[in-house]
């Protein structure tokens, strides 16, 4: 898997110091190639991957939102691209309602900028190669993707563990634009 990632803070801005000698470049003005703990930190959620996922990050001047671009070797022979997206469809809209989404229309990294889903399938960017090759790209906020999770786990150790009644939608920031709409974080609910 190769991530196309905005650079961190843990990169420089100007040419600097730093231990791994690309992050020491000027962070806004490169793509720079390094490692990613993605592929790692699969292989603790899904066991049966380890050893069998790895990967790279491509860091690049945006400020925010990412994209993956995940190449598999699958064992079902024959399959197509829409056998593919209509599997992720159907996880979508079922186990992974709210965290997983399928995009058909083409949209560019800040078409996703806070998106709560934790993932976006790019279907016209899926693609199958050969019998078994498939590849699938999405793109994700890795800022407020990730916090929407942090949040949907607060409200269940909430509701299930503690017992609490868990009170409006779920979502902080549309609780709080429902009583302040002319906030200027509110302009992402607006149509």
């Amino acid at each position: 898997m190769t991530t196309t990632h905005s650079y961190t803070g843990d990169q420089r801005l100007l040419d600097a110091s730093h231990r791994d000698l690309r992050r020491a470049r000027a962070a806004a003005l490169n793509i720079v190639p390094t490692s990613t703990g993605a592929a790692k930190a699969v292989s603790l959620v899904l066991p049966q991957l380890k050893g069998k996922l790895n990967g790279i990050a491509l860091r690049v001047p945006t400020p925010n939102v990412s994209v993956v671009d995940l190449v598999v070797n699958v064992e079902k022979k024959g399959i197509t691209a829409e056998d593919v997206n209509a599997a992720f469809r159907k996880a979508a809209e079922g186990p992974l309602k709210g965290v997983l989404e399928v995009c058909d229309i083409p949209l560019v990294s800040v078409d996703f900028r806070c998106s709560d889903v934790s993932s976006t399938i790019d279907s016209s960017l899926t693609m199958v190669m050969g019998d078994d090759m498939v590849k699938v790209v999405a793109w994700y906020d890795n800022e407020w993707g990730y916090s929407q999770r942090v949040v949907d786990l607060a409200h269940l150790v909430a509701s299930k563990w503690l017992g609490m009644p868990v009170a409006g939608s779920g979502d902080p920031l549309e609780d709080y634009c429902k009583t302040n709409p002319a906030d200027e974080e509110c302009k992402v609910y607006e149509a």
